[in-house]
């Protein structure tokens, strides 16, 4: 890779894929299982430098879970006792999640020190070391490595989005995904299967669909549309309605708090990207229904 890329280290290489192992107990759902998918990355640095790349690394894989809207409190880390350390690692750090069933690891990482590059030269006979040209130096490289399973990082996502609330006297259930992890991220609703809106609809999710992933639906009423896409977890709903026939305007809908804003069709794209990329959700009096 070095050679080829001509890439200098610090260097990563990062892939998923399937993983398995001989689970006797698998359980809780799909925490434990004997296949699942499996994430990690393989970042190689200069020995005497590896300690603040591990700090590094902690610091960015426990923030990604945050930043994706997993709660600071429900994560926490943990460092290897001595007595538990592979006996490939100078140290390692899990990052661990309150599930249901108690504290459990979602990643590992390790700082693995030059144990996979020697064991690989040694028994392939190749010579794996690095060439630094700046420093004029010749050594073999140490490993840190985030290794995480996307199945039980999917399922402190699903577990932490989760939510039911009272709304006008019903139970409301919802998934407070962030936007970047929901299947759908704007849903487009006609108010009614009305031939006069089904048009306009039409227009604004064909409008959408290059930019957003969308779904339109316009089966049963609106109210019940409006809970089936909460609980997909749809930051946006989209929906027109006799009015914007009139004014070409369409009424954005937001997940979390139910406010609602009415916008002009030709905003719209932009008004949508402004939001996922977090601007206020103004609202009028008019439209709110809701506040935080």
């Amino acid at each position: 890779v070095v050679t080829t890329s001509r890439k200098k280290l610090p260097l990563g290489i990062a892939q998923v894929g399937k993983s398995f192992r001989n689970e006797i107990t698998p359980g809780n759902f799909i925490f434990r299982t004997r296949e699942f998918e499996h994430m990690e990355l393989e970042y190689f640095v200069k020995p005497g430098t590896d300690e603040e790349w591990l700090d590094y690394w902690v610091k960015e894989r426990f923030d990604w879970y945050i930043e994706l809207g997993i709660k600071k409190e429900n994560l926490r880390l943990r460092q290897h006792g001595k007595d538990e350390l592979a006996h490939y690692a100078k140290d390692c750090y899990d990052v661990e999640y309150l599930f249901p069933m108690g504290w459990s690891e979602l990643e590992g990482i390790a700082n693995r020190g030059d144990y996979d590059l020697t064991q690989h030269a040694k028994h392939s006979g190749r010579d794996l070391s690095y060439y630094d040209a700046e420093s004029g130096e010749r050594y073999v490289p140490y490993v840190i490595e985030p290794s995480a399973g996307v199945d039980r990082s999917f399922l402190a996502f699903l577990i932490d989005a989760y939510d039911e609330e009272e709304v006008e006297g019903e139970t409301r259930t919802v998934l407070h995904l962030h936007p970047s992890l929901a299947p759908v991220t704007v849903a487009v609703l006609p108010l009614s299967r009305n031939e006069r809106l089904a048009p306009l609809a039409k227009e604004v999710h064909g409008q959408l669909c290059h930019s957003f992933t969308t779904y339109y639906d316009d089966s049963q009423s609106i109210g019940r549309r409006y809970r089936r896409q909460d609980e997909t977890g749809t930051p946006f709903c989209v929906t027109i309605d006799f009015q914007s026939l009139e004014d070409n305007q369409v009424t954005i809908r937001e997940r979390d708090s139910l406010a609602q804003i009415r916008v002009p069709v030709k905003e719209l794209e932009k008004s949508l990207q402004g939001k996922l990329r977090g601007e206020p959700f103004d609202i009028s009096p008019l439209w709110a229904t809701r506040q935080k």
